[in-house]
């Protein structure tokens, strides 16, 4: 699926705005056909955004089950002989879409794209009505997994595992399209390095109605450094620029097609020519050494929950340049395409996950409700589960395949990993990733520390280890000491092992302004502490290639007295201002402290 493009044989329209929005508290809403008419006792709603935070009360902000979205769209008279399509980036988690009348698409997956094809159900130069049936419903065949309960008071309530608040709604652009009933439906590109010579190996899928294609690769100042025909083939660029930390330099495919001559459809595409690679206990980039240095993130923005906002993003890349990130992960889900875009153009590199978060009954932390469940049974996580897992795999890397700053898959955060059970649920899924990125990254998953080294049975299956940890917050709590010896011995049993290793989390709860001598959990002074002291062992262990503070910033939760105002390990608030610790982080980071970080790697860094 290629995302929506404006060029000389395609046309878009953003329906993002203020649509008509009314709870289905009943879940009446299908029933009674709301699609079939304007929507009555409507609300308005902006899209994008999450719908939670809008509201003012408790019943509506946690509100489990259906929502209905709607808006009225005047489709261009200009489209009459083009293939007419609605694409949605991301709504989350389950959708069901109405053109007029008619139920024309249902998509379950909260945080990846889908589109159909409408040309037979609206009329160019005439209106259409677009409503959307939106249910944050989570069970334990979704990704990620959920449980309705009946509380004390009879009332259902939505239970889930992971440690982020549930924001639903229509979190992304929608789109109505117009391209060429005869198209390219597909691009996939694989780069690589003979020397100075760049490779640029293409494919491009048109449908099984003919034609000839013809393709055209550009450098930044607009001019031809190669050309092929054919579906499939190889680009040789002499003297490439490479695309590398900090500089994201980026050529431009153009793929055409032609019948008999005259062209029926075109599609640019962004390529970064690098390669990516384990060499024993090294993450090589363009064939040298990288260290990661960067955060677990989140989308996450008051008010606006999880909807993607341009402008918010800037400024967490902005943040990111100054403190001397050089990468992120996409915790716990894969994030709006448009921030794998500006990580293309900054040079970032992204480790990029799947929504496959809280697979863990043996985690509580005060996420779970009193009752008690094994995470894989037939009854909980089970085969349809994990037929579903793959094909969000799948989906993942179909859509993030083309981006040079995806450098590694995440299959799950801190699943149950120690178990056969657990074996037996990933062994497929691994394989999965492998065989569907054609550019083959390294593929992991992010270990909980309830499986540390020597326990887990799913990292041995993995290309590198990536792990969560909290030596000194939730274990030897305020004792520095004690953790910094915790982690010593963990990570040199991992080093054992001979992969790269990458701290995915580690980090501290820290209330903005909180301040003690001697430093206590809480303070600023702790955050800073804490830190320190983990740098310290990270950098005794060659085999420790990566370190992600857990979190870029302050984010969202469910309520509870573990969370007080959400998470707060954020280096910066969450209004993006930095704590103390961010400070002293920009000075490791920006090469004033750590003897790993190169000059070439500084390059992200702005002042």
């Amino acid at each position: 699926m290629l995302r929506p493009q404006d060029n000389r044989t395609r046309e878009s329209k953003r329906l993002d705005g203020r649509w008509s929005f009314r709870f289905d508290q009943n879940d009446v809403g299908r029933t009674e056909r709301w699609y079939a008419t304007p929507l009555a006792d409507a609300r308005e709603m902006a899209v994008p955004s999450s719908y939670n935070d809008i509201f003012t009360t408790q019943a509506e902000r946690e509100h489990v089950g259906a929502v209905w979205y709607q808006r009225d769209v005047f489709v261009p008279r200009g489209w009459a002989d083009q293939r007419i399509l609605v694409h949605f980036e991301a709504v989350t988690h389950t959708a069901a879409v109405y053109v007029n009348d008619h139920e024309v698409v249902a998509h379950r997956g909260g945080y990846l794209p889908f589109e159909v094809d409408i040309t037979d159900r609206v009329t160019a130069g005439a209106p259409a009505r677009i409503s959307v049936r939106v249910d944050n419903t989570l069970t334990w065949q979704t990704i990620p997994p959920g449980v309705i309960e009946t509380t004390a008071a009879g009332e259902q309530a939505q239970r889930y595992f992971h440690d982020f608040f549930n924001y639903a709604g229509i979190h992304r652009s929608v789109w109505l399209m117009a391209r060429p009933h005869h198209s390219i439906d597909d691009i996939t590109i694989v780069t690589g390095l003979d020397g100075t010579t760049g490779l640029v190996d293409y494919s491009v899928a048109a449908g099984s109605a003919g034609g000839e294609i013809e393709v055209t690769l550009r450098d930044a100042r607009g001019s031809v450094v190669a050309e092929a025909t054919g579906a499939a083939g190889r680009l040789t660029v002499n003297d490439a620029e490479l695309w590398g930390i900090g500089r994201g330099y980026l050529y431009e495919l153009c793929a055409r097609l032609a019948v008999d001559g005259e062209l029926v459809d075109e599609y640019r595409l962004p390529v970064g020519i690098r390669t990516v690679a384990i060499d024993g206990t090294q993450l090589l980039l363009n064939g040298e050494p990288v260290h990661l240095r960067g955060f677990g993130m989140h989308e996450d923005h008051v008010t606006l929950g999880k909807g993607h906002n341009d402008a918010m993003w800037l400024r967490d890349i902005e943040c990111l340049k100054w403190i001397g990130a050089n990468s992120f992960r996409t915790s716990h889900y894969p994030y709006s395409e448009d921030v794998l875009d500006l990580a293309d153009r900054e040079g970032i590199l992204v480790i990029d996950e799947t929504p496959a978060v809280g697979m863990n009954a043996g985690i509580a932390g005060g996420i779970f409700s009193q009752e008690t469940y094994a995470t894989f049974s037939d009854d909980t996580i089970n085969g349809d589960t994990q037929a579903f897992h793959a094909d969000v795999i799948r989906d993942l890397i179909a859509r993030d395949k083309n981006h040079p700053s995806v450098v590694i898959w995440s299959i799950a955060n801190e699943p149950e990993s120690d178990t056969e059970a657990a074996e037996q649920y990933f062994r497929p899924l691994v394989d999965v990733a492998r065989t569907s990125d054609p550019q083959r990254r390294p593929v992991g998953f992010v270990n909980v520390m309830l499986a540390p080294h020597g326990r887990c049975r799913v990292t041995p299956m993995c290309d590198l280890v990536m792990i969560n940890r909290y030596w000194g917050w939730y274990v030897q709590t305020g004792d520095l000491d004690s953790a910094m010896v915790a982690a010593r011995a963990e990570l040199e049993g991992w080093a054992g092992d001979g992969k790269p290793i990458i701290i995915t989390e580690y980090g501290a709860d820290t209330q903005p302004g909180m301040h003690s001598l001697p430093a206590d959990p809480w303070s600023e002074e702790y955050q800073v502490d804490y830190l320190d002291a983990m740098h310290a062992v990270f950098d005794e262990i060659p085999a420790v290639v990566g370190e992600h503070i857990w979190n870029f910033a302050d984010f969202a939760t469910r309520s509870g007295i573990m969370r007080v105002g959400g998470n707060k390990k954020g280096v910066f608030t969450r209004d993006r201002q930095p704590k103390t610790a961010a400070h002293v982080v920009r000075r490791r980071w920006r090469g004033g402290l750590d003897p790993r970080v190169t000059q070439s790697q500084v390059g992200a860094c702005s002042d």
